[in-house]
C-alpha cells in the first residue's frame, strides 16, 4: 500500500520576512512544540470533535455525489479499475460504513503506525539550516506521543500490480443541476493507461505529453497560453460541438503511473465518443509536430515557475521530494530536463502505454458504452476505430 505519510510544513506570517527575527523563532518553537504532543488528539472535548468530524465526512461523501462535476469520483474509480484491489487502487475515499468506526483508538492505531520518523520530513523555508536542525532536537526528539510510544506494526509495502478493467456506474444525472437554470444530461467517460512512476526517467516525456493533450471544458475563457492550443481542444472540442468537456490528466506515484482523458456528452452520443477518445490515444504515438511540442514544454516550464513564485508551494515542493527521492531537483535542472524532450521521447513512451490493456471508468447513462473489448480492440489498431456492430433489428 502507499505510504501514508506526513510532511511537515512550517507556515509562518504571510508578510513573515518583514517581521524580526525573534518573532520567526518564536513562532516556529511553538508550532514544533505543538505538534509534537499532539494536541489535536488530546483535547477535552474529543468525543464531540470526532463526532463533527464523522458528520463533515458524512457531509463530504454526499456532496461528492451531488455535485455537477464528477472529476473527484472518476479518478477513483480509474484507480479502482486500474489497479483491481491493489495499492492505490484500494478506496481512497472512506465508504459509509466505516464512518461510524471512526473513533479515538483508531485514529490513535493510524498515527502509531504511519507517523513515524521514517515516515517524516522537516521541510523550512526562509530559515537557517542549522537553527531548524537545533529547534527539531529540542522539541521533537525525545518527546512522548500522545498516541504513545509502541512499536508500530508492519505496514503493507505491496508494490502496484496494473491489471486495467472496467468500473461502471449507472447514475441518474438529470437532476445535478445546483440551480434553477437547467444543468445538461451528461454520460462521463475516461479511458486510461499505465504510464510511469516518478522516479524513472520517462516521467517528463510524459508529463511533457499530458501538457500537449491538455484539454478542457467547451465553454472556457482562454486564448494562447490557456491551453486553447492543445490537441483535445484542437482534435476534439473544436470539432465536436456536442461534447462538452475533454481533457488529460496525469497521476504518477513512488512505482506507477496513470494517464488519462476525461470526456463527457450527451448519453445518445457516448460511443461516438469514445470512439474520438481512442483515436486520439493512437494518435500519441504518431507524428508529433515540433511547434506543438515547444508549446508544451513552454507552457509545463512556465507552470512549474510560476507555481514555486509562492512559498507554501516551496514548502511542500522540498518536503514531496525529499520525502520520496531523498533529495531536491532544483527549477533549472527540471527545465534543463524538460527542454531536452524531443518528438522521439513522446512517440517511444506513447507506444510503450499503447501496449498495455486499458482502464475504463463509466458514469451516468451508460445504455450506449461500447463493451470494454471493443475499447481495447480499438486502442490496439492503427486507427482507434471500434469494431463495427451490426443488428438485425433497430
Amino acid at each position: 500500500m502507499k505510504p501514508n505519510i506526513l510532511v511537515e510544513l512550517l507556515t509562518f506570517w504571510k508578510n513573515w520576512h518583514f517581521r524580526q527575527q525573534i518573532d520567526l523563532t518564536a513562532k516556529m518553537k511553538f508550532y514544533l512544540r505543538w505538534k509534537s504532543t499532539g494536541v489535536f488528539v488530546t483535547a477535552r472535548r474529543q468525543d464531540e470533535e470526532i463526532e463533527m468530524t464523522r458528520m463533515a465526512v458524512q457531509f463530504e461523501l454526499e456532496d461528492l455525489n451531488m455535485r455537477p462535476d464528477p472529476e473527484p469520483l472518476l479518478t477513483e474509480m480509474i484507480h479502482e479499475a486500474a489497479y483491481r484491489e491493489n495499492t492505490v487502487g484500494l478506496h481512497r475515499l472512506c465508504p459509509t460504513e466505516n464512518i461510524a468506526k471512526i473513533d479515538r483508538e483508531a485514529l490513535h492505531s493510524y498515527l502509531r503506525n504511519y507517523y513515524t520518523p521514517d515516515r517524516m520530513v522537516l521541510a523550512g523555508v526562509g530559515v537557517e539550516h542549522e537553527h531548524l536542525v537545533e529547534c527539531a532536537r529540542k522539541y521533537l526528539l525525545g518527546t512522548r506521543p500522545a498516541w504513545g510510544c509502541e512499536k508500530a506494526v508492519d505496514v503493507d509495502r505491496s508494490v502496484a500490480q496494473y491489471t486495467g478493467g472496467v468500473v461502471k456506474l449507472e447514475r441518474d444525472m438529470s437532476n445535478v443541476s445546483l440551480g434553477p437554470a437547467p444543468f445538461p444530461e451528461l454520460t462521463h467517460i475516461m479511458i486510461g493507461l499505465e504510464s510511469c512512476s516518478f522516479l524513472e526517467d520517462d516521467f517528463i516525456p510524459f508529463a511533457v505529453l499530458n501538457m500537449m493533450m491538455g484539454g478542457g471544458g467547451s465553454f472556457s475563457a482562454g486564448g494562447p497560453g490557456k491551453g486553447m492550443f492543445t490537441r483535445l481542444y484542437l482534435n476534439v472540442l473544436n470539432r465536436h460541438h456536442w461534447m462538452y468537456n475533454a481533457t488529460s490528466y496525469h497521476h504518477s506515484y513512488e512505482d506507477t503511473g496513470l494517464l488519462c482523458v476525461h470526456a463527457s456528452a450527451d448519453p445518445r452520443q457516448v460511443r461516438e465518443m469514445v470512439e474520438i477518445l481512442t483515436k486520439e490515444f493512437i494518435l500519441m504515438a504518431g507524428t508529433v509536430d515540433v511547434v506543438e511540442l515547444e508549446r508544451a514544454k513552454t507552457q509545463l516550464t512556465s507552470m512549474l515557475m510560476m507555481n514555486l513564485e509562492s512559498r507554501p508551494v516551496i514548502f511542500e515542493d522540498v518536503g514531496r521530494q525529499v520525502l520520496a527521492t531523498r533529495s531536491r531537483k532544483l527549477p533549472h535542472e527540471l527545465c534543463a530536463l524538460i527542454r531536452s524532450v524531443k518528438p522521439e521521447d513522446i512517440r517511444r513512451v506513447a507506444s510503450q502505454m499503447l501496449r498495455r490493456k486499458p482502464a475504463v471508468a463509466a458514469l451516468g447513462d451508460l445504455s450506449g458504452l461500447p463493451a470494454y473489448e471493443h475499447i481495447q480492440a480499438a486502442l490496439s489498431s492503427r486507427d482507434g476505430r471500434l469494431p463495427r456492430t451490426y443488428r438485425l433489428f433497430r
